[in-house]
């Protein structure tokens, strides 16, 4: 089926050829920094996650997604979502790809990756996020190139298949909820100390991932004869409605606990995101983009008519991708460490080099997405004799 990937218009090659100048230039801003070290960036001895754990967060809700189109499709026979099951996980497989990129980029010398696995730690909840991570990156490969194979040939998918299918379901779980586990896990950061952080990433990865790979399908439509289905692209919004529904609940939940209590280490990180701590505010100008696009996308959502209507649905969508970006990284990780343990505030922004480097993994995500997408609809597309 790789052929299918070696066969397209001017304008894939076109936009291949873009993502490959991006890597390539973000890779000479990596080589910077593998030179001069993580200096380069806006991290400190305050701030030791960054815009790169930031995309990390995100991306691994965008990758557990999937599990949105796999638990209807299998569990519940919902057979509307039979055109866009592979590309969700597709999706998931880029997903991962560059969540382990931001990893490798994050650690400095990438050598170190080794120690992981060369003196595994049980103990550490890092060792089972790289576990759990490389494992659904395996478990979607298999199901996701097995079953595209059994539909190029007419054949039923192998016997074996269902069970990886209901592994993968847990897995998509487990991935989120063990890196909330990172977060939730450290005592000294207040603003991670909850019981309901792991249920607040589930719930955001499941209205801003589905979000993504919806704009991505609609863009896809337009770009070729790809037709997901009307009933698939209504099912879908209605789980974003409420995946999204229950994501600003739960931003509420911690903010009455914060506020009524009126804990400093709790109400501090949220002041300091709404409103600046001693001074430091330049992270508040976007928390409140994220608020007004978050319940401006409900706003368009809830109503059905309105969200059944795909001129305005695809606003709603990138309102919603482009608010829990933002509530769910830079937010999430620099409030995390605000103020540190001297009851200080440091000002952190991503640098020049953070950013290409940054531009660098997700054209590497965006590559190899365009490719398993190029191969999976010319195989459907073929199939289908349109």
């Amino acid at each position: 089926m790789l052929e299918k990937a070696l066969r397209g218009s001017p304008r894939y090659w076109g936009l291949l050829f873009v993502l490959a100048a991006a890597i390539g230039l973000g890779f000479g801003f990596y080589l910077y920094q593998l030179s001069y070290g993580l200096t380069v960036t806006g991290m400190s001895r305050d701030v030791s996650w960054g815009f790169y754990i930031a995309q990390f967060t995100y991306l691994v809700g965008v990758a557990a997604s999937a599990v949105m189109l796999v638990l209807p499709y299998y569990f519940h026979h919902f057979k509307a979502f039979s055109k866009m099951i592979i590309l969700g996980e597709f999706l998931a497989i880029a997903a991962v790809t560059m969540c382990l990129g931001f990893i490798v980029v994050d650690i400095g010398q990438p050598q170190r990756m080794l120690n992981v696995i060369l003196f595994p730690t049980p103990n550490s909840v890092l060792f089972w996020d790289m576990l759990v991570l490389n494992g659904y990156l395996v478990l979607n490969l298999v199901i996701g190139w097995t079953s595209l194979q059994c539909y190029k040939k007419d054949v039923p998918p192998p016997s074996w298949i269902k069970p990886l299918v209901y592994l993968s379901i847990m897995w998509a779980f487990s991935i989120h909820t063990v890196t909330a586990f990172l977060y939730a896990g450290l005592p000294g950061r207040h603003y991670w100390l909850t019981a309901i952080m792991a249920a607040r990433f589930l719930a955001s990865a499941f209205c801003s991932g589905p979000s993504l790979l919806l704009l991505l399908i609609m863009f896809l439509r337009k770009l070729t004869k790809f037709e997901p289905g009307k009933e698939a692209i209504q099912a879908l919004a209605t789980i974003i409605t409420y995946a999204m529904c229950v994501n600003v609940f739960f931003v509420l939940l911690e903010m009455f606990t914060a506020f009524y209590s009126n804990i400093p280490g709790e109400t501090d990180p949220m002041v300091f995101l709404f409103s600046g701590l001693d001074g430091v505010n330049n992270l508040v100008p976007f928390m409140w983009t994220a608020v007004v696009l978050g319940l401006g996308s409900l706003a368009l959502l809830i109503p059905v008519k309105i969200r059944y209507n795909q001129n305005v649905l695809p606003y709603a969508l990138i309102m919603l991708v482009i608010g829990t970006w933002i509530d769910k990284g830079m937010a999430l990780i620099v409030a995390g460490f605000t103020p540190n343990p001297f009851e200080k505030v440091t000002s952190y922004m991503p640098t020049i080099p953070e950013l290409m480097i940054t531009l660098m993994v997700y054209s590497i995500g965006a590559l190899v997405l365009t490719v398993l997408w190029k191969i999976a609809t010319s195989i459907r597309m073929e199939k289908e004799g349109v």
